[in-house]
């Protein structure tokens, strides 16, 4: 059974899963559905079009639901969804989607850490660690593995690749390529992630492929579209390169810098 303090305001329209803790003073609107074995903190707040996983962790004082900032926003039925056995920490905001998505979403055992927020329309993959005050405006996707440690500030329409990893206190403008580290300012390519990859079980042949694939990019060529062309023909074909390639050719508003 699910334990709901009888301090809680809990809507008896809201479907709420088996072992799934609500403590006093928590607020859950109707449409809200919250999986088996998920743990809602005190005074936090669950609005209506919220999706919530199993074995979750929502901690005091978020919000996550609320209707979009957005003045576009006209009342759409669209949703927050938190993946399996993440944890959202104190005060993080996030916000349901609009008629783009029509959902944002945050991934599978993600972190995020708080007063974070989440703007409408951001998709956030699995594994995905935001930390304190990260601010990530809308339609923003950021994808698996990620990190963005603190007062992190993300541009709209952004997207951040897998395995990237960005400097605290950075302002993201432009789309961070996949396994790379981001820091300075303006924002710039200072290496790839290889302490977090080999954490991810990415061999020193498979790392040495991927920084040889930036080199070529970032560093060999001043002209990212002849880097481009080089590092397709040049470079030994690799299920890496093709998600780095494929990321920074669909990249039409262009990625960050390089380190020079």
């Amino acid at each position: 059974m699910s334990q709901i303090s009888p301090q809680a305001s809990v809507s008896s329209k809201a479907l709420i899963g088996e072992g799934a803790i609500i403590e006093p003073f928590a607020f859950i609107e109707d449409d809200v559905q919250i999986g088996s074995g998920t743990w809602i903190g005190p005074n936090a707040v669950i609005m209506n079009g919220s999706r919530i996983g199993k074995d979750c962790k929502i901690f005091p004082g978020a919000v996550i639901g609320a209707v979009p900032q957005d003045l576009k926003f006209a009342g759409e039925a669209s949703t927050a969804e938190i993946g399996d056995r993440t944890v959202i920490r104190e005060c993080v905001t996030i916000n349901r989607g609009t008629t783009d998505r029509m959902r944002t979403a945050v991934g599978a055992d993600c972190l995020l850490m708080a007063y974070t927020h989440l703007a409408h329309d951001v998709l956030v993959g699995d594994h995905v660690i935001i930390a304190n005050s990260g601010n990530i405006a809308g339609h923003v996707t950021i994808e698996d593995w990620a990190i963005l440690e603190g007062m992190v500030g993300v541009q709209q329409f952004v997207t951040i690749g897998m395995h990237a990893f960005v400097a605290g206190g950075s302002m993201v403008r432009k789309n961070i390529p996949p396994y790379i580290k981001a820091a300075r300012e303006p924002l710039s390519y200072i290496g790839v992630n290889s302490i977090g990859l080999r954490r991810r079980g990415y061999d020193n042949e498979r790392i040495l492929n991927i920084e040889d694939i930036y080199r070529m990019l970032y560093v060999q060529n001043g002209n990212l579209s002849q880097a481009l062309r080089a590092a397709e023909t040049e470079l030994p074909a690799t299920q890496d390169k093709s998600i780095i390639l494929d990321f920074i050719n669909a990249s039409d508003k262009g990625i960050i810098r390089g380190p020079f």
